[in-house]
């Protein structure tokens, strides 16, 4: 089997689509199609079913994938590893919140600018359970999440710490200076939170119906910068993350809340899948994450 055919077929997997692969390859389509019948003909079954426009693997193409993701990614590896001698450089696609975007790894990005400065990061957000599926697919090298603690045989966890969640207030607003907030209470304010289903959330959601309350958010933003200024403005309150709220504390601009809701920790959590080589970039990666 052609190296060339096996990356065109994990780039169709990836991108769902014949011509999105052909214009990322820089190939025509009908290039595309013919490596794709050359690889069906060397292993004697079809890969993908094709109804209209859509493409949907066969059991077979299932069963080749995750072979064929791994050649490619150990050829990118190789040709990473043969150009990059030093180990400065290389490449890094990282699955995350957008939370870790905007309160942790900006400090993680600027360190590694000075150590490692021919890398390249990208960066992609969402759920846990896209990330987690990105990974399994091979589309991203490592996932960095705040849920509770997640274990699967496939994964090499490399940073597992317990983060606090906060409600949190203006420092101006009354509730800062309270002791013993009561849910009651809480529940008369302007509520600033996450999207439904994020993990703290949710957490924080059934803690509160476990003893009869419900809270009902003025506002749901995935976005906690936008959520801490409203808060810094005594528009409301927020249940945030210690990473997110913690430099604002510090600043004299938010309060964490002394509340009658029992503490809710999650964990952050860095994973990369269990096949994945730990390259000098991802390495020095999971070192300076582990400082914050």
């Amino acid at each position: 089997m052609e190296l060339r055919n096996l990356v065109t077929f994990v780039k169709i997997v990836e991108n769902g689509s014949f011509t999105r692969t052909a214009e990322s390859l820089g190939y025509s389509q009908s290039a595309v199609t013919m490596q794709i019948k050359q690889l069906e003909s060397e292993l004697g079954t079809p890969l993908f079913e094709r109804i209209g426009k859509k493409i949907r693997l066969t059991a077979a193409g299932e069963k080749l994938f995750p072979y064929a993701a791994q050649t490619a990614e150990l050829a990118g590896e190789a040709f990473r590893a043969v150009t990059d001698v030093d180990g400065e450089g290389g490449t890094l696609r990282l699955g995350t919140a957008e939370s870790y975007v905007i309160g942790i790894l900006p400090r993680v990005f600027a360190a590694l600018a000075e150590t490692c400065p021919k890398a390249e990061i990208s960066v992609s957000t969402g759920s846990v359970d896209e990330l987690t599926e990105k990974l399994r697919r091979n589309e991203t090298d490592a996932i960095f999440f705040l849920d509770r603690r997640i274990y699967d045989p496939d994964w090499i966890k490399a940073i597992e710490t317990p983060v606090r969640i906060h409600f949190v207030a203006s420092v101006k607003n009354p509730l800062a200076s309270e002791r013993g907030v009561s849910l009651a209470r809480l529940s008369e304010e302007p509520l600033f939170l996450t999207e439904k289903g994020v993990s703290y959330r949710y957490a924080m959601e059934q803690t509160l119906a476990e003893k009869g309350f419900s809270l009902h958010p003025f506002l749901e933003i995935g976005n906690t910068d936008v959520i801490t200024r409203f808060v810094s403005e005594n528009r409301g309150i927020s249940f945030l993350p210690e990473y997110v709220v913690g430099p604002l504390v510090k600043k004299g601009e938010l309060a964490v809340l002394d509340t009658e809701c029992p503490e809710i920790v999650m964990w952050s959590q860095f994973v990369v899948h269990r096949n994945k080589r730990m390259t000098p970039l991802l390495k020095k990666f999971i070192e300076l994450a582990k400082t914050e």
